[in-house]
């Protein structure tokens, strides 16, 4: 198993709560990780058709036949236990008694609301970051991220940045070494079917898929409900609803823009980007890395994958990433803010290997802004040097962050 970088951060909160919860796309790694950090305990997985109608028909028992110190895989499946759950642990208050997690977001933590409140502390697990990958120390606190630059990492050629961007995140196809193109196929295959059908009621899968698809010609832009709804044919309400499905699930995440205590001629939409370049890639039907190196989108998609390596850093700290953009009705832009509450931090995301002084430009303008909360910026780009490292918006490779 390549190493979590939450792991010590889900260690650390399990003195602390009776109950954990490690939620996250399917396939993300999550019951690999519950059953690696606690190996004592015994695992029951509620897709077990046996096990997942003992535990709805007849909850209290089902829990008190298995006792306590549980990995209850796939949990959403039997929401009976919730409320039971909750009174055993207020019973007995000892820290780690069950640890939950659930492919499905939105129905794993809409119980966790009802039932669980205050007693228990949730993680969010995605797809492995580049520094996982890499098997690179983590960020050391929340500060650190795309801030702390690693220069005696080794190089990272052109070549290997594209297999990795299409080749995606998901730990299986590293453990197993399998064909990453067929792989996200099945993937899909199996979140339209079972996540969307059966839990989402959503009828037409077709136009879901083709929805999905509308979505990733859009990472990377401002979101428009508009344009998506006519391409597809289905409501506003709809597309909203939709996404929002995505978003919970954990394939997408929403970037906002950053307009606090600035002239209110700023672009106030937000921007789509998925968290997993791979499974961008499939949906953009990119069969290899020398069609990725050719489509039209390659430039959005190297930005999809830093921005998305950074919003999975600060989970893995077990933190919300602060993330933003900036970009005025004139056009200027930054493509990400870190924003840590009095302070930001801009960044500007370019595919080209060589430096020109022009990347600088939207990040000087937004520090040049009145009541602007940074001092400071930074260029990340595919070069093999740092340039300008003195100034203060110094150019860096992607790799030493």
């Amino acid at each position: 198993m390549i190493p979590r970088h939450i792991a010590p951060y889900i260690l650390k909160y399990s003195k602390e709560y009776p109950i954990l919860a490690l939620v996250g796309p399917r396939q993300s790694g999550k019951s690999t990780l519950a059953k690696a950090l606690f190996p004592s305990y015994k695992y029951i997985s509620l897709e077990n058709l046996d096990l997942r109608q003992q535990a709805i028909e007849d909850p209290r028992g089902f829990l008190q036949d298995h006792g306590r110190y549980l990995i209850l895989d796939e949990v959403q499946r039997a929401p009976e236990l919730f409320a039971y759950l909750q009174e055993l642990v207020d019973t007995v208050q000892d820290p780690a008694q069950y640890i939950l997690t659930g492919s499905s977001q939105f129905l794993l933590v809409e119980n966790i609301t009802q039932s669980l409140a205050g007693r228990v502390v949730t993680f969010k697990l995605y797809p492995l970051s580049f520094s996982e990958l890499y098997r690179y120390q983590g960020d050391p606190d929340f500060e650190s991220v795309f801030r702390v630059r690693h220069h005696h990492r080794d190089k990272i050629d052109q070549e290997s940045l594209y297999q990795m961007i299409w080749k995606g995140f998901y730990p299986r196809i590293y453990d197993k070494k399998i064909d990453s193109y067929k792989w996200y196929e099945n993937y899909l295959l199996t979140y339209v079917e079972r996540d969307v059908r059966n839990l989402l009621k959503v009828k037409d899968l077709l136009t879901f898929t083709q929805f999905l698809k509308t979505c990733a010609a859009q990472a990377g832009q401002l979101m428009n409900y508009a344009n998506i709804s006519n391409a597809i044919g289905v409501s506003l309400p709809t597309v909203k609803q939709w996404i929002s499905i995505l978003e919970t699930s954990g394939l997408i995440f929403i970037l906002p823009p950053y307009f606090k205590n600035f002239s209110k001629r700023v672009v106030k939409t937000p921007k789509i980007y998925f968290v997993d370049t791979g499974l961008l890639c499939h949906l953009l039907s990119i069969r290899n890395v020398e069609h990725l190196k050719a489509h039209p989108l390659l430039g959005g998609i190297f930005e999809n994958f830093m921005i998305s390596e950074c919003y999975k850093r600060f989970y893995n700290l077990g933190e919300t990433p602060p993330l933003y953009f900036w970009r005025d009705q004139s056009g200027h832009e930054v493509d990400l803010l870190i924003h840590s509450g009095l302070h930001s931090f801009p960044i500007e995301l370019k595919l080209s290997q060589s430096f020109h002084s022009e990347f600088k430009k939207g990040i000087e303008r937004w520090l040049a802004l009145e009541e602007n909360p940074a001092n400071t910026g930074l260029v990340i780009y595919c070069g093999q040097h740092s340039v300008q490292i003195n100034t203060a918006v110094p150019a860096v490779p992607w790799y030493v962050l």
